[in-house]
C-alpha cells in the first residue's frame, strides 16, 4: 500500500490500560459473542488472570460460536497441552505462525514474528494494543513482579473494525493454504488461498444503529513483509512532522531509525516538546542496551528523555498536540525499533479525536512525574564499560539486520 489509509469518522475508541482492564473488556465481550470470534496475539501464557481469556474462549465454542486462535511460534513455543486439548474439544481452531523448528532462529527468515495483539467479536467490536495474553503481575522469565507492566490497547467500534477482521482474515487463510500446500493437498490450498480474499463464510452482525458512536476519526495501521511494509513508520514520520507543540511518544522497545531520529530531531529543534518514555526495567539486554547509543543525538538536540521505574515499560504508544487543533494518537502493538518496523507483522490504531489524545497524554503525564526518572545525567556520567557494552549491542543489532539484508 502506498499511502497511508484515510482516519475516517463514525468511531467509538475507548482507552484501555493494563492487562486487568484490557481482560475484563475482552472477556465480557467473548462472553457477548453470537457469531465468531478471532484472536491474535504474540503471547498466551495461561496463567493467573490469562486463565479468564482461555475459559471465555472455551464458553465461546461450547455455544457455537466459531472461534480462530492464532498464535505465535516464539511467543507461544508450546501451548499448554492442557489448554489445547480443552480448547479443540470445545471447537475452538487453533494454529501456530511460524513454529520455529529444529534450527529455530538461526534461519534469519523465522525472525519475520506475528506480533500483533487483535481481537474481532462477531464482526462489530475489536481490540487492538500492546497487551499479550500475559497476567500483569507476571512474567515468564522473572516472576511475579512487585507491579504490574505499564500497556495499552483500545477498545474499538466502527469502519476499522471490518479492516482489522479482513486482515486476520486474510493471514488465517493463507497460513491454512500454507499447511495444505506442505501436505501436498493442492485443492485444498487452493481453496484456503482464494478465500484470503473472500468475505468471512459465517453471517455478520448487523451493524450497530445510526448515532450509537461518537464521530471520532480513526484507522487501522497495519506492518507487513508485502503490502504494507512502512505504514505505521510513514504514520509516526507524518504526525511527528505536523507537530507544532508536543510529541510525547511511550515505547517499550526504542531504537528508531536513521528517518525516525531526524524527525525527532528537526521536531525539538523548530520549538516542539519532544518527550519519550522508555524503559528502566529491561526485559531483553539487547534491545536495551542497543538502543542507548542513539539518545546522545536526541538529547543535545532537545529531546526529554525519561526510563519509567515502577516495573516493565511494554506500551507502544504517542500523542501530538494534544491540547491543540489537530490532535493525533496511537496505540498498537508496533515497537518503534527494527524488529518491529523491518521484520514483525504489527497493528495499530490511529485516533485523531481531542478527548481520546487528551486522556492518553494525561495518563502519560502522571507516569512521567510520580514513576519516572530523566535519563540525561546518566547517561552523560556512564562508565566506560557501560558505554563499551551499549556500543557492542548496537553493533551486533546492525549486523542482525545486515544478515536480513535491511539497512535501518
Amino acid at each position: 500500500m502506498r499511502h497511508n489509509p484515510a482516519l475516517t469518522d463514525g468511531h467509538h475508541i475507548q482507552l484501555i490500560e493494563g492487562g486487568q482492564a484490557y481482560f475484563e473488556s475482552l472477556t465480557q465481550a467473548l462472553d457477548q459473542a453470537q457469531s465468531h470470534v478471532l484472536l491474535e496475539t504474540y503471547i498466551f501464557d495461561v496463567h493467573g488472570a490469562a486463565v479468564g481469556v482461555a475459559e471465555a474462549l472455551e464458553r465461546a465454542a461450547l455455544r457455537g460460536v466459531r472461534v480462530w486462535l492464532l498464535v505465535d511460534g516464539v511467543g507461544t513455543p508450546q501451548f499448554p497441552d492442557v489448554w489445547r486439548t480443552r480448547l479443540e474439544k470445545a471447537g475452538v481452531e487453533c494454529r501456530i505462525y511460524l513454529p520455529l523448528g529444529t534450527l529455530g532462529l538461526l534461519i534469519p527468515s523465522r525472525w519475520r514474528r506475528l506480533h500483533r495483539k487483535l481481537c474481532v467479536v462477531d464482526g462489530h467490536t475489536a481490540f487492538c494494543g500492546g497487551i499479550n495474553i500475559l497476567d500483569d503481575w507476571y512474567d515468564p522469565h522473572h516472576g511475579t513482579l512487585a507491579r504490574p507492566r505499564l500497556d495499552f490497547a483500545v477498545r474499538a467500534q466502527g469502519e476499522l473494525v471490518g479492516h482489522i477482521q479482513d486482515s486476520m482474515a486474510q493471514l488465517w487463510w493463507r497460513l491454512q493454504g500454507a499447511q495444505h500446500a506442505r501436505d501436498r493437498q493442492i485443492p485444498q490450498a487452493w481453496r484456503s488461498f482464494k478465500a484470503a480474499g473472500l468475505p468471512l463464510p459465517w453471517k455478520q452482525s448487523p451493524p450497530l444503529p445510526d448515532g450509537s458512536l461518537p464521530s471520532s476519526r480513526a484507522a487501522l495501521l497495519l506492518r507487513d513483509n508485502v503490502l504494507h511494509r512502512n505504514q505505521i513508520e510513514r504514520a509516526y514520520l507524518k504526525a511527528i512532522g505536523l507537530a507544532r507543540h508536543e510529541v510525547l511518544i511511550a515505547n517499550a522497545y526504542f531504537l528508531p531509525g536513521r528517518r525516525l531520529r531526524q524527525a525527532l530531531v528537526h521536531a525539538a529543534r523548530r520549538g516542539v516538546r519532544v518527550r519519550l518514555l522508555v524503559q528502566g526495567r529491561y526485559e531483553y539486554f539487547m534491545q536495551y542496551h542497543a538502543a542507548r547509543p542513539v539518545y546522545g543525538t536526541l538529547l543535545a538536540a532537545g529531546v526529554e528523555i525519561y526510563q519509567y521505574d515502577a516495573s516493565f515499560l511494554h506500551a507502544k504508544v504517542a500523542v501530538v498536540d494534544a491540547h491543540h487543533e489537530r490532535p493525533w494518537a496511537t496505540v498498537g502493538s508496533s515497537n518503534l525499533d527494527p524488529l518491529s518496523l523491518l521484520l514483525a507483522r504489527e497493528a495499530n490504531v490511529a485516533v485523531a479525536d481531542r478527548v481520546f489524545a487528551q486522556g492518553l497524554h494525561l495518563r502519560l503525564n502522571e507516569v512521567i512525574a510520580t514513576q519516572s526518572t530523566p535519563v540525561a545525567e546518566s547517561f552523560k556520567h556512564r562508565f566506560w564499560h557501560q558505554r563499551w557494552r551499549d556500543r557492542v549491542a548496537f553493533g551486533l543489532m546492525r549486523l542482525a539486520l545486515f544478515i536480513t539484508g535491511h539497512r535501518y
